[in-house]
């Protein structure tokens, strides 16, 4: 087999661009979700009655088609239209479940002698949060940040659908002439970046988790 024949070999230079559009629509979409969905975690520890509808539109918002999710927001003002910034809120929203329950899970999980501990050398509820239930629940956190990840970099091969790039533009590219070396110059990478995703933030996970244990929704 010629070695020019090879997806690598021969879609090198264009494989490099689509991961780093492919990086770039993920680490936002996962940035932006961590900044909205870990508040509103620790929102619904404290707030009981938000915890149904808060997680309720999270779990809707999962269950809607990725494409479909794509597709409906291409007419939506100043988040809407062709390109990266629907891409980004569409995996924004699916990313949001994952970060929201296991910042539920970690802090509700962690024992009640600890808070009563807390509480009882006089700390108040920031304290608690800033210096104990956050440090605890960390590892469980960063659990929910490596599932919504690892979700993020698969449906974003769908953003190529609307112009926002990555490696999906391969996989388009593969179905509509029915070439495999293209499918796999945009499904390996990206299979390839999830793992990378998934180590390297189970790595941190492990680091950060006192005990070694995991908890919570992974």
């Amino acid at each position: 087999m010629n070695l020019n024949d090879f997806f690598l070999f021969r879609y090198g230079a264009e494989i490099l661009q689509h991961t780093g559009e492919h990086l770039l629509l993920v680490v936002t979409a996962i940035g932006i979700a961590t900044l909205v969905g870990i508040p509103l975690g620790i929102l619904i520890t404290r707030k009981a009655s938000l915890r149904q509808p808060i997680l309720g539109v999270a779990n809707i918002l999962q269950t809607i088609p990725s494409l479909a999710l794509f597709g409906l927001l291409l007419p939506v003002p100043i988040i809407g239209g062709i390109g990266a910034v629907p891409a980004i809120v569409a995996l924004t929203l699916y990313s949001l479940l994952p970060i929201i329950r296991n910042t539920y899970t970690g802090i509700t999980g962690i024992d009640p002698a600890i808070k009563e501990a807390g509480r009882g050398m006089g700390m108040t509820d920031r304290q608690m949060l800033l210096q104990v239930e956050i440090p605890l629940a960390l590892s469980v956190i960063l659990a929910g940040v490596r599932l919504a990840t690892v979700i993020a970099i698969g449906i974003a091969t769908i953003a190529a659908a609307i112009g926002a790039g990555g490696l999906g533009v391969f996989i388009f590219r593969g179905i509509s002439v029915v070439n495999n070396q293209l499918l796999l110059a945009g499904a390996v990478p990206a299979a390839f970046l999830a793992i990378f995703a998934e180590l390297a933030i189970g790595w941190l996970e492990r680091l950060l988790t006192p005990s070694g244990i995991s908890k919570g929704y992974k």
